[in-house]
């Protein structure tokens, strides 16, 4: 895939309408009050949104928020399947819910100027509204996801939101996976470029897949090797060392013939994890995997706990983190690194006890002078939580685009943009 696409900067938006992709899905208190509990997504927008303003430009931000059912009929299915009865009340009040009104209200208060919030996407209010925006002026469509066609990336909905612009700007990483009607169609009737924060994903997790700083260690954690194999298997291509861990690590050790208790197991996978093994020592890629675990008794903060080698976990006793040998073994591989790529916790860093080896990763990454790049979701929430953001090179924004990115996979978000 072309790393190399056109950014705003390259095209004319002086006093231009221009439709602005970003990634406004926030997380809101779970009692209904609309209240944003972490505003960095749309702190994240901010540079390009304030360049476009200053350039006199009349931006038309766009965004998701959540899984709104856009039709009674999906919403009345999603009901049924949880055993409940759905009414057009009911309905009307969980698109309320997703509204983006709370965020044009915080993005008003970064901004220091009035953000216009429209009442529907492509409604009579957004084409009023868009019609009547004047330059240096902003407007925020409802949530995308409200139209049926947005996920479909139907045509007509992206011409209907292509026709109130003049540019098209995407922005949004965390969505540029996905061929939405708003994240690639309207691309078919724009000019496409991106926007400040793609241009920086694109330049550093670009750079470091085509020409890293070597040598190129990729850390890899979390719960499943079924998610992560695609990415091994182009890590396998390009990295010096791959480092095992998490929830993943046990399918790798029973593959080998060791016990692994009640941990968590995806036993059809163990052939790709002896494959992948086989793979890494014909490339000369040092793989390592754990040479011991802190295993638990019960999947709980309190549970009791005990140290043991990889592969001899006693029946009825479940992994939840990497152990003190392991920790040093992965601490010392990143010690020499020139690039870090990291995806993936090491344990269940959410329970104190467990999250040790989360822990230590993120400590030693802070200390080493590589390039250190965390591959978002759960591993840019360990070290957001941990307290060793500042410390990073990068924190991607998109944690499944920052996967499939890894993987090698054309993501439509970027492939429909301009190139340079």
């Amino acid at each position: 895939m072309n790393y190399n696409k056109k950014t705003v900067r390259d095209v004319d938006v002086q006093g231009k309408k221009v439709l602005l992709r970003c990634d406004f899905n926030v997380p809101l208190a779970k009692d209904g009050s609309g209240v944003i509990t972490d505003d960095k997504r749309i702190r994240a927008a901010l540079p390009t949104i304030q360049y476009l303003l200053d350039q006199n430009a009349a931006v038309i931000a766009c965004s998701h928020l959540g899984k709104p059912a856009a039709t009674f009929e999906s919403y009345a299915k999603k009901q049924a399947e949880k055993g409940k009865e759905a009414t057009e009340e009911s309905w009307k009040k969980s698109l309320k819910a997703l509204s983006l009104a709370p965020v044009a209200k915080r993005l008003s208060e970064l901004l220091g100027r009035p953000v216009i919030m429209a009442q529907d996407v492509v409604g009579p209010d957004a084409q009023a509204k868009a019609a009547a925006l004047k330059p240096g002026e902003i407007l925020l469509l409802e949530n995308t996801r409200f139209e049926k066609g947005e996920t479909k990336n139907d045509p007509e909905l992206a011409k209907a939101m292509a026709s109130m612009a003049e540019v098209y700007v995407s922005d949004a990483f965390g969505a540029v996976h996905r061929a939405h009607a708003s994240t690639a169609g309207v691309a078919d009737y724009l000019p496409a470029v991106s926007g400040f924060l793609i241009q920086k994903e694109l330049e550093i997790i670009g750079g470091a897949l085509a020409n890293p700083k070597r040598p190129l260690v990729a850390i890899l954690g979390g719960s499943k090797v079924s998610s992560k194999i695609g990415v091994i298997n182009n890590l396998l291509e390009i990295a010096d060392t791959i480092i095992i861990g998490g929830g993943m690590a046990y399918t790798f050790s029973a593959a080998q013939g060791g016990k692994v208790g009640e941990s968590l197991l995806e036993a059809d996978w163990e052939s790709y994890a002896n494959e992948m093994v086989e793979k890494a020592a014909a490339k000369g890629v040092k793989l390592l995997l754990p040479v011991d675990a802190v295993c638990a008794d019960a999947f709980a903060p309190d549970a009791k706990s005990q140290v043991v080698k990889a592969g001899e976990i006693p029946d009825g006793w479940q992994g939840l983190d990497i152990g003190p040998e392991t920790v040093k073994l992965y601490c010392d591989a990143v010690q020499g690194a020139g690039t870090v790529i990291w995806n993936g916790p090491m344990g269940v860093f959410e329970f104190p006890a467990f999250a040790k080896g989360t822990e230590a990763v993120a400590e030693a990454l802070s200390k080493t002078s590589a390039i250190t790049i965390i591959g978002g979701g759960d591993s840019a929430a360990a070290v957001q939580q941990l307290g060793y953001a500042d410390k990073m090179t990068h924190i991607s924004t998109g944690g499944g685009a920052s996967l499939e990115f890894m993987e090698g996979k054309e993501l439509p978000g970027v492939a429909c943009l301009l190139d340079a």
